[in-house]
């Protein structure tokens, strides 16, 4: 029986255009800006400390900044990136420049799997800040209430098994009680390695005939039914 729903987000509850036309440029463009005129603040600080133990030698700030924007043009999931993401994009959302976006048909299945009583969870490689951030500012308001809790790269990579181990071990129900929507199939593997039940979402693409996972082109196409819920 499901007890509890986690999601990705990029090309599962939000649209993949959304992150890479919207919030990366976003990102890119302010990264020079934010960290010059933020840096003697505390968590900025912390920040670029982590960026130099991520390269191995202490950085400039103006060599931190190149490293940054080639970490943003290359996609790479880094979490002092994604975590300084995730303050650029506060202030986009708090001037109105960036909007959150969300399927309609995520929106409406995570609304409706809320009041069956399901816990709901984010699990993305964005930061949970950016995570709150974006369901936060969404365009039918703050969908922040409808999740228990939220996961980043903190708990270990989207394609590594344990990561998911770490997930149960926190949620605190049987793997097997857990269902996990995700657009990427080395995310469903590790997942489903740890026993918990995998939904792929296909959305514009199509399906994988020899995938190991149910495959659904929308959340309204997700029956929990088939699972034992």
């Amino acid at each position: 029986m499901i007890k509890a729903i986690i999601t990705d987000i990029e090309g599962t509850t939000s649209s993949l255009s959304f992150v890479k036309d919207s919030l990366f440029p976003y990102a890119r463009a302010h990264v020079d800006e934010f960290l010059r005129a933020n840096v003697d603040n505390e968590t900025v600080q912390k920040l670029l400390a982590d960026i130099n133990t991520e390269v191995g030698i202490e950085l400039s700030l103006e060599q931190a900044i190149t490293q940054l924007i080639q970490w943003i043009d290359e996609d790479k999931k880094i979490t002092p990136l994604k975590s300084l993401q995730g303050l650029i994009w506060e202030t986009g959302y708090q001037r109105g420049e960036l909007k959150g976006h969300l399927y309609t048909d995520a929106i409406r299945n995570l609304q409706t799997w809320k009041a069956q009583g399901f816990d709901l969870y984010v699990y993305s490689s964005g930061s949970v800040y950016a995570q709150k951030l974006l369901f936060a500012h969404t365009e039918v308001g703050d969908l922040t209430p409808l999740f228990s809790g939220y996961f980043d790269t903190h708990i270990g990579g989207k394609q590594e098994s344990n990561s998911y181990e770490n997930i149960v071990a926190h949620i605190g129900l049987p793997a097997e009680q857990l269902l996990f929507l995700s657009d990427i199939e080395a995310e469903l593997n590790a997942a489903q390695a740890a026993g918990l039940h995998t939904i792929w979402l296909t959305r514009d693409d199509s399906p994988q005939a020899s995938a190991s996972h149910w495959q659904v082109r929308d959340f309204d196409a997700i029956e929990l039914e088939r699972l034992g819920s």
